[in-house]
């Protein structure tokens, strides 16, 4: 995690902080909806800070993807185009990629019946 998101999460972790203490205030001396209301307040930031960690994630396995692809011929060389490869393999036909997943082709193996039946 680098400097500007670990200050995020610090902040996001001290906006949580200070909702949970006034959704006990709130409990203690306001009505339990506003207690409720700042308690689930609470749960946003650390929502954030999970986000966040996810995203430093995925941008390091990115960055270990395209290190070994710059270099031709090295171990990860073709990394990308195996993901490529993957993905296009596990679309259908034609038809289920312009009608957004949700028409097949008549020669679709993968084409499932439709009924009326619910």
């Amino acid at each position: 995690m680098n400097r500007s998101a670990g200050f995020l999460s610090a902040l996001y972790l001290a906006t949580s902080t200070g909702l949970a203490w006034t959704a006990v205030i709130a409990l203690r001396q306001g009505p339990p909806w506003a207690a409720c209301l700042f308690a689930a307040a609470a749960l946003v930031p650390v929502i954030a800070v999970v986000r966040e960690s996810v995203l430093g994630d995925q941008r390091r396995a990115l960055a270990e993807i395209r290190r070994p692809a710059v270099c031709p011929g090295g171990s990860g060389a073709g990394a990308a185009d195996d993901i490529v490869r993957a993905e296009l393999d596990t679309a259908c036909c034609e038809r289920w990629w312009t009608s957004c997943g949700t028409d097949h082709d008549s020669t679709c193996p993968r084409r499932v019946p439709r009924s009326s039946a619910a």
